[in-house]
Order: C-alpha cells, then sequence, then structure tokens
C-alpha cells in the first residue's frame, strides 16, 4: 500500500457532502467548510453536492495531488454506507488508505436534529474532533491470515448440545466442551447485602 507523507507534519484535506438535501437542507455546510479551514493542519477545506459521486471522489485525489494532501477527512453519511468508498479514493491519490478519516453528520447530526443552528454547531464539534484525529493516524496494511474451520461449542447443556447437532457443515466438525455445570451457563446468584437465601444452581 502506498505510504507517501506518512510521516510528515499533517496536511489534511476536508470535505464536507451536502448528501443533496440530506445534509445541506438542515447543517449550514457552507459554514462548516468555513470553519474546518482555519482549523490547524487543514490546507484544502471544500463541500460538495455528491462527495461519493466520482467527481466528488476524483476531487479528493487531485487535491492530495496538488497539494500534497497526507491526510482526508470527509463529513458525509454513514461509514457503512461510504468509508471504503473514500478510502479507495484517498489509495488511488497516493496515499495509504488509513490516512482516512470519516464523520458521520447525516444520520448523527442532520437527521435527528431539526434545529439549524444545533445541527451545525453540532457538526463544527465533531469535524474539530476529527481533525485532530486524522493527524495521529499511522499506516496500515491488510494482512489475509488463514483461519481453522471448526467450531468449538462451550458448555453442557442441551441447548449446546442441539447446536451441535445442527452443524453439518461440510469440511468443518464441531466440538463440544463439557465442563462444570457452569460453563453451561448455570451460575449461582448471591447478595452480599440482602438477608435473602441464596439461590442455589439446579444441579
Amino acid at each position: 500500500m502506498p505510504e507517501t507523507n506518512g510521516h510528515d507534519a499533517p496536511r489534511v484535506g476536508f470535505y464536507v457532502c451536502h448528501c443533496g438535501h440530506n445534509i445541506a437542507g438542515t447543517v449550514d455546510v457552507a459554514e462548516v467548510a468555513r470553519f474546518a479551514g482555519t482549523l490547524p493542519n487543514v490546507v484544502v477545506s471544500r463541500d460538495y453536492k455528491y462527495m461519493c459521486s466520482d467527481p466528488g471522489q476524483e476531487l479528493i485525489i487531485t487535491d492530495i495531488r496538488e497539494h500534497k494532501l497526507n491526510r482526508i477527512v470527509v463529513a458525509s453519511c454513514s461509514p457503512l454506507l461510504h468509508e471504503h468508498t473514500f478510502r479507495v479514493a484517498t489509495e488511488k491519490g497516493g496515499l495509504n488508505p488509513y490516512f482516512f478519516q470519516m464523520v458521520n453528520i447525516r444520520e448523527d447530526v442532520s437527521w435527528v436534529c431539526s434545529d439549524h443552528d444545533a445541527a451545525t454547531n453540532k457538526t463544527l464539534d465533531l469535524v474539530r474532533a476529527a481533525v485532530r484525529r486524522v493527524a495521529h493516524h499511522r499506516s496500515l496494511a491488510t494482512k489475509h491470515v488463514r483461519i481453522h474451520p471448526d467450531v468449538l461449542i462451550v458448555g453442557a447443556g442441551s441447548r449446546e448440545s442441539t447446536l451441535r447437532s445442527r452443524w453439518p457443515t461440510p469440511g468443518r466438525r464441531s466440538r463440544l466442551s463439557r465442563g462444570s455445570p457452569r460453563s453451561a451457563g448455570i451460575w449461582r446468584c448471591s447478595t452480599r447485602h440482602s438477608r435473602r437465601s441464596t439461590a442455589q444452581p439446579a444441579y
């Protein structure tokens, strides 16, 4: 994976997405971009209608090369939806994809806030934190490791036995570990400061 400028002083590119009306309808994205541009280490700060689009991704790639950026922050939707998208764009720009930080201002802000000023102020706080955080990111590499396909089922109760009988997966064996009764989830329930009798396990 690329390592460009991973150990140099942070040069952050910040991008806030309108997400059509989803974010821009509640959050003042122009103010967010202006604010981010005043933060330490931020070299480029932009707002764009759809950062996940091809032109939006190309904006990141171009800015990395032209402004020698080594950290990227995008404030947009859910990382579950587009974190991979922006990591790929970061990598295409010549950086390690983990020099990227995403801020969810759609699900965490615009979709749950009705007050325009409050939503914008909350976004500013999240953006400030993300810009500070991304400066501490380190280069990471994806590592592929072999896994053991067998399954260990811990317990000695009927549920564990039933689970084992329902695991006829080709190429995988199931192993049932029979320990003490407590391993099946039967625990003593005691109350230290109560005079009530202590419940005993049904051995």
